[in-house]
């Protein structure tokens, strides 16, 4: 079984309670998480310079700094960045992640089956070697 780190950003505990239990320990059978927590860009940024993070989840209502800004900033200032999914609060709003390159969007209220279903496809794309949208990441040899 694989281990992965998600982390999880909102500036929302509560939005980001909601996130993991979404998500679970367990999104599929071959695949565990753990979470790291981030309220503010300065603390994603820490994590993301201090430990392997594995999947960015991002809160697309957070104040001051949104999701889908956080995502295309993280693509472009990382060589070899995560894989991003944003939750938007409306579906309409697909076509500004799209245009911030992120990799996948979920609507909230976010349904425990797709967002596992989700998270468990980027996860194992990230295991394969898959490289995010948007970066100059290596294709591996």
């Amino acid at each position: 079984m694989s281990e992965y780190t998600v982390l999880l950003y909102s500036d929302d505990a509560a939005v980001r309670d909601r996130i993991r239990l979404a998500i679970g320990t367990r999104p599929a059978a071959d695949l565990k998480v753990e979470f790291a927590e981030a309220s503010t860009w300065e603390e994603c940024r820490r994590l993301l310079d201090e430990y392997e993070i594995d999947l960015m989840m991002l809160d697309g209502e957070a104040t001051p700094a949104g999701g889908i800004g956080i995502a295309r900033q993280t693509k472009d200032e990382y060589l070899n960045p995560p894989p991003t999914c944003v939750v938007i609060a409306r579906a309409a709003d697909r076509w500004l992640a799209a245009y911030a390159q992120v990799d996948a969007t979920l609507v909230a209220p976010l349904d425990p089956v797709t967002t596992g279903q989700t998270v468990a496809g980027l996860l194992r794309a990230r295991r394969d070697g898959a490289i995010p949208l948007g970066t100059l990441g290596t294709i591996p040899r």
